[in-house]
């Protein structure tokens, strides 16, 4: 048995201006918290021996969890669109729209579609590639959606649209 998996579908390079800045601010902490993390690595490693030094180990790997998130947000950051302006059908979902949708019982949800790297599923935040916005995109007020998870369909009201 092999470990090969595919590799995972590209998620798509639009970004809200404020995920935006999210992003770059996270990138400048991380940044400011490697520096931190290097100079206890480099206390840790003059205590000696290295292989039973638990936190030199747990300091290579902090510093390896923040090198590998940095890598991502460096070469991410410069792929994205930045999607800023309102479009012209305010009464059509788009990117960036907040979706109040109404349930068969009766329960009203609101979420905003927003890029791959912003999603918030608590503070209704989803991405443009989850099966719901992309059931929702270039729909219009009043409209009915339906949405496939595994085995059951779950339909929705759009109740409202805004920017």
């Amino acid at each position: 048995m092999s470990r090969w998996r595919p590799p995972r579908p590209k998620s798509s390079p639009y970004i809200t201006a404020e995920g935006y800045r999210t992003l770059e601010t996270e990138l400048k902490q991380l940044w400011e918290r490697r520096k931190d993390v290097t100079i206890a690595l480099t206390a840790a490693a003059a205590e000696g021996d290295r292989s039973e030094n638990a936190e030199y180990i747990y300091r290579k790997k902090e510093l390896r969890e923040i090198d590998r998130r940095i890598h991502y947000l460096q070469k991410r950051l410069p792929s994205l669109t930045v999607v800023s302006e309102k479009p012209a059908n305010r009464n059509q979902v788009f990117f960036g729209a907040w979706v109040t949708l109404e349930t068969m019982d009766g329960d009203e949800i609101t979420y905003r579609i927003v890029g791959a790297d912003e999603i918030d599923t608590t503070g209704g935040l989803i991405s443009l590639d989850s099966p719901l916005a992309k059931a929702l995109l270039k729909k219009n007020l009043d409209d009915e959606i339906a949405v496939r998870y595994a085995e059951q369909e779950t339909r929705y009201y759009i109740t409202a649209i805004r920017y």
